[in-house]
């Protein structure tokens, strides 16, 4: 937190330990754990845990690897928005408008618009928030990802009337957002400026968080529980590994006991150091006088056991199955991962509709159809019937395929779901799998090919 931030914390009042992770130590019991507002509690520690949160994902392959399984499960390779016009020919229409925009539509030219459904997914895991800022360019309608530190934290007035900045967002007198303060600072320089920020609309900025509580303004870092667990473990990583090379430093010592001098192995003598003299399975006596004591020293007992501890302990507040945090399979079987997935996707689940679609995905196809129609791409009249709208997750991969297949095949028959839903589940549209099947079973029939029959009948 910089001297500014600083300033105005003081002057609303606000702390930063309540959250563990922006004090950096843990507290001593109950009685100092007490957690206010989720407005002010964010907002004083929001900046300290993403700088900390960064710095755990970079440097500690637990955390790193547990941010890439959400991001990874979360978005994948993105998800699809299909259009829901009732006429097929305008669905059509804007369906291929938008495959075609979403290719171009990343202003910095590095992915496209699922590669920045990750990005923007990972920033919200990492930072705890993710700002897009939608612009108008010569190339058209453009997506450029914002870094979160350039929405001014510390920007905060009263408007009066009830209108006031908090944080670097603006709401109005109903608590409407209706702008966000943004620093015009280069992200790639290397000392930091502190230039007055600019004033964008809130149509024009997206800001993407999964809220704490009500009165939550900014979003706080995924990894805010987990950080100081992650810090203690690689202190004990790194006193494990202390301990291991000290045992390894002092092989034995020698006790003349009759000052006679000299030394009773052979070997290389630097100083009073004998780099060499024992061997493995040698037996050999030693002059009178003479004694030899070996150093021993304490290991840490059940270290393994207390490592497995941290690492779910990691896992659990991540959010995340262990095995994807680790990459231990050895004591999983189909049941624990069917339980675990189960749960898992649950979540997943509730993050993508909840959060992703509604914060992300739908405004920017809501003003990607607006903009088509009023450019006159989109042959259309009625953009709420343009605007609907199907969002379809990625694919999940089966953990069993024959025993999920034979359980969805029979779902439908039973007329317990539709076909419909059970292709959207694969992570495509119906439509467009449809049209993949005819133009298939065509090309089949004018090569004189029968793969479909064929299988029908093996299955059969």
């Amino acid at each position: 937190m910089n001297r500014f931030q600083r300033i105005v914390v003081r002057a609303l009042g606000l702390s930063t330990r309540r959250f563990e992770a922006a004090s950096g130590r843990r507290w001593g019991g109950l009685a100092d754990q007490r957690f206010g507002s989720y407005g002010p509690e964010t907002i004083g520690a929001t900046d300290a845990i993403r700088r900390r949160a960064r710095a755990a994902v970079a440097n500690n392959p637990w955390a790193g690897n547990g941010v890439g399984a959400l991001t990874g499960n979360i978005v994948g390779a993105g998800i699809t928005p299909t259009a829901q016009h009732p006429a097929e020919e305008t669905r059509r229409a804007i369906t291929a408008a938008f495959n075609a925009w979403a290719a171009i539509c990343d202003a910095d030219g590095l992915t496209d618009f699922f590669g920045l459904q990750a990005a923007a997914t990972r920033a919200m895991i990492v930072d705890g928030e993710a700002f897009v800022r939608l612009i108008w360019t010569d190339g058209g309608l453009k997506l450029q990802l914002v870094p979160a530190e350039l929405v001014d934290l510390a920007h905060t007035v009263e408007l009066g009337d009830g209108a006031r900045i908090i944080a670097g967002i603006e709401f109005n007198a109903a608590g409407e957002r209706v702008a966000y303060y943004v620093r015009p600072m280069d992200p790639t320089s290397v000392f930091e400026t502190h230039l007055p920020p600019v004033r964008i609309p809130a149509a024009d900025m997206l800001h993407l968080f999964r809220p704490l509580g009500p009165g939550q303004v900014r979003g706080v870092s995924w990894l805010a529980p987990v950080l100081i667990r992650a810090d203690e473990l690689d202190q004990l990583e790194d006193a494990l590994l202390v301990g291991v090379k000290v045992a390894a430093m002092h092989a034995g010592f020698l006790i003349d006991q009759n000052n006679t001098g000299g030394t009773p192995y052979d070997g290389v003598t630097t100083g009073s150091i004998l780099e060499s003299g024992l061997e493995p399975g040698v037996l050999k006596v030693l002059p009178g006088g003479y004694d030899i004591r070996f150093s021993t020293p304490q290991q840490a007992q059940q270290t393994v056991d207390f490592a497995k501890l941290q690492l779910r302990g990691i896992a659990a507040g991540l959010g995340v199955p262990e095995y994807m945090l680790t990459g231990d399979l050895s004591g999983a079987n189909y049941s624990s991962l069917r339980a675990g997935l189960i749960e898992f996707r649950r979540r997943v689940e509730a993050i993508q509709f909840h959060t992703i679609i509604p914060q992300l995905l739908r405004p920017i196809w809501n003003r990607f159809v607006t903009v088509q129609m009023l450019t006159g791409e989109i042959d259309a009249t009625d953009l709420d019937a343009a605007k609907a709208c199907e969002f379809v997750p990625p694919a999940e991969q089966w953990v069993d395929p024959e025993k999920d297949v034979n359980a969805t095949t029979k779902m439908i028959a039973a007329g317990l779901t539709s076909r419909r839903r059970a292709v959207a589940a694969q992570g495509y549209a119906v439509e467009d799998l449809d049209d993949e099947i005819t133009a298939d079973r065509e090309r089949e029939a004018r090569a004189g090919l029968s793969f479909g029959e064929r299988e029908t009948a093996n299955v059969a």
